[in-house]
C-alpha cells in the first residue's frame, strides 16, 4: 500500500513571528510554538489527516542545518510511517540511500502540564528529489499532535489535497516519488501522477525544480477569501465558477490553491 502523506512543510527560516501572524490573520489555528531538540521552531495548522507545518530556525541558540540549508517557502514532503526502521530497511532495498533514523523531540504542553512530543524520521538524500526535502514520520507520541482544540479553524481550513512539483526531468522526478512512496506514477493529461491515500504529487515540466503549488481544502471558500482580502500582503483571486482559488503570499514564495470541499 502507498504511504500516506503527514505533512507539508513550509520553511520560514528566521522569519517565524511574520509568518504566524500573517497565516492567523488568514484564519489559520496555529498550535503553539514548538521548540525541537534539533534546533528548529515549527507551528501547526491541523486536520484530521495531513498538516501544514511552518518550521524556521530560532534568533539565538542551537540552529537546525538541514533547515537553514533548504529552500525558503513551501520545501519538504513529508509521508507517514508506524516504523520508522523498517521504512529506512524498504529505502535501502530501493536504492534511494535513506539516512539513519534520527529520534528528537519537542515540550508540549497539555492542560497545563509539560509533556514531551515525540517523533524519529528517516530522511532521504536532497539531491534525489530537487524539489525539495523528502522524508518520513513515524509520530510515538500522535496524541500530543492531533488535539481536538487545534482542529477548528476560522477559515474552515479542512486539510491538504495536491502538490504541484515543476521539475526538469518529471518522468525520473516522478518515479523517485513514486518510489519513495511504494505507489506508481501514472500518465494524466500529459502530466504525471503518484497517488497517495487523499493526497497526490503531479509532476509537471519546469524550468526549474520546486514544490509550486499546494492544494488546500476549506468548508467552503468565503471565510478564507474574506481574511485573504483583507489581509496586507496576500493576493486572492477565484476562478470564473467561483468552485476554486488562488492565494498568494509573496513575501514567503508561496501560492496555495484553494478547493472548496462541498
Amino acid at each position: 500500500m502507498a504511504s500516506a502523506l503527514d505533512h507539508v512543510v513550509i520553511n520560514v527560516l528566521r522569519r517565524m513571528d511574520e509568518a504566524e501572524a500573517l497565516f492567523a490573520a488568514l484564519g489559520f489555528t496555529l498550535t503553539p510554538r514548538g521548540r525541537h531538540s534539533l534546533g528548529s521552531v515549527n507551528h501547526l495548522m491541523m486536520a484530521d489527516g495531513a498538516y501544514l507545518e511552518l518550521v524556521g530556525v530560532p534568533a539565538e541558540g542551537r540552529q537546525r542545518q538541514d533547515v537553514l540549508d533548504s529552500p525558503f517557502g513551501l520545501n519538504g514532503l513529508v509521508l507517514k510511517t508506524d516504523d520508522a526502521d523498517e521504512t529506512h530497511a524498504r529505502l535501502a532495498r530501493t536504492g534511494l540511500a535513506p539516512a539513519e533514523p534520527v529520534a528528537f523531540s519537542r515540550p508540549v504542553t497539555i492542560d497545563g502540564v509539560e509533556t514531551e512530543a515525540r517523533f524519529r524520521t528517516v530522511r532521504l538524500a536532497p539531491g534525489r528529489f530537487p524539489a525539495g526535502r523528502v522524508y518520513f514520520c513515524q509520530h510515538l507520541t500522535p496524541e500530543l499532535v492531533w488535539r481536538p482544540e487545534w482542529l477548528g479553524h476560522p477559515n474552515r481550513f479542512l486539510g491538504l489535497s495536491r502538490v504541484e512539483v515543476t521539475s526538469a526531468a518529471p518522468a525520473t522526478d516522478a518515479a523517485a516519488y513514486a518510489v519513495a512512496a511504494n505507489a506508481t506514477a501514472e500518465q494524466t493529461c500529459g502530466d504525471l501522477r503518484v497517488t497517495l491515500p487523499d493526497f497526490v504529487i503531479d509532476v509537471v515540466p519546469g524550468d526549474r525544480a520546486r514544490f509550486a503549488t499546494l492544494e488546500l481544502v476549506f468548508d467552503g471558500l468565503d471565510a478564507i477569501g474574506e481574511r485573504a482580502r483583507a489581509t496586507p500582503g496576500a493576493e486572492w483571486s477565484e476562478t470564473r465558477t467561483g468552485s476554486g482559488a488562488k492565494l498568494a503570499l509573496p513575501a514567503f514564495d508561496l501560492v496555495l490553491a484553494c478547493r472548496s470541499a462541498r
